[in-house]
């Protein structure tokens, strides 16, 4: 493994009552297969995202094993499906396995995600994966403004939860062809006049802040269905505060140097800062907006998790955690 001890987090001790069995790197990069993860560094280099380390070393040791348990999930899922069917006299297609990727901004879910559909897609029977983003469910930059979330987006009252759910209801149900909003992050808004289309995946990935966000209760008391009710397994990627607002300051500053000095970004009026005053910017940014989100409405979904990958300083896992009840 690439990480040393010293920059390494350990794993917590379990309860052995509690939900979860924890795992330290190397116990759990044992439990992989001798299937070689052949992902050369042209692949992953197209799959990190900004500042994020994966190698073929933490492909193989972390991401190869989540790969390996997720399809042993797919495969007895299939199993359960098929069983129940035939006990209910039913006949159809197997509807897609559904996954969550939950995370904060800058941690690295994107990796995460990315990294998991081209692993699964290489497992026996080459599964057709499809990931999306839930940023294409955020509203409009307008609509925000009139609600006055403009300065909370990502927070869970800026999305279109209702939409959002009724597409991986739609998915999960089995219908043959599905369409989502796209999300620019150049335009830093909805794209009005485009849509992608999931047509039947065998499994479809599903990733965002708050998709494991609980149903929100009616004022009635009673409570409706929450996206995460349609997931057949969830991974979140956690860190330490600290170490995630180091990686947003340092991405704020390469986008500075590059997707910024594009004046046609959204974001161009920060590409003339200079380095002392983007630094501050960015804290300024992450302290206002990323950091209470994280504390407030993401971390706290991290229990509902059936996977949490825990990274430390040098981005990355150091330990995971696999929900066993």
């Amino acid at each position: 493994m690439t990480g040393t001890v010293d920059e390494a987090e350990q794993a917590p001790e379990d309860n052995p009552y509690g939900p979860y069995l924890t795992l330290d790197r190397r116990h759990w990069a044992a439990l992989a297969a001798t299937r070689p993860a052949d992902l050369d560094e042209g692949t992953l280099e197209r799959l990190r995202g900004i500042g994020d380390p994966t190698d073929a070393s933490e492909v193989r040791e972390v991401y190869l094993p989540l790969t390996e348990l997720i399809s042993l999930y797919t495969e007895r899922t299939g199993d359960l499906f098929s069983a129940s069917h035939e006990f209910l006299g039913l006949s159809g297609q197997r509807t897609p396995f559904v996954i969550g990727v939950a995370g904060s901004v800058a941690v690295g879910k994107s990796t995460t995600s990315r990294l998991l559909a081209e692993l699964l897609r290489r497992m026996p029977g080459a599964p057709r994966v499809d990931l999306v983003t839930t940023d294409g469910f955020l509203y409009p930059n307008d609509t925000l403004a009139e609600l006055g979330l403009l300065e909370r987006k990502g927070y869970p009252e800026s999305y279109n939860r209702r939409a959002l759910l009724q597409f991986v209801m739609d998915v999960k149900s089995g219908a043959p062809e599905v369409t989502a909003p796209v999300y620019s992050h150049f335009a830093y808004d909805i794209l009005p006049d485009e849509r992608i289309t999931v047509s039947h995946p065998d499994i479809l990935i599903i990733e965002g802040l708050n998709v494991l966000q609980p149903a929100r209760r009616r004022s009635d008391g009673t409570t409706g269905l929450a996206v995460s009710d349609f997931f057949d397994f969830s991974v979140f990627v956690d860190a330490a505060s600290t170490d995630v607002r180091n990686w947003y300051v340092n991405r704020f500053l390469h986008l500075r140097q590059t997707a910024f000095q594009d004046p046609d970004s959204y974001f161009a009026r920060y590409g003339a800062l200079s380095e002392p005053d983007a630094i501050e910017t960015a804290k300024g940014i992450w302290d206002a907006i990323n950091g209470p989100n994280l504390e407030l409405n993401i971390r706290p979904t991290r229990g509902r998790a059936t996977a949490i990958l825990r990274k430390g300083p040098n981005h990355q896992v150091s330990w995971v955690r696999i929900r066993k009840v």
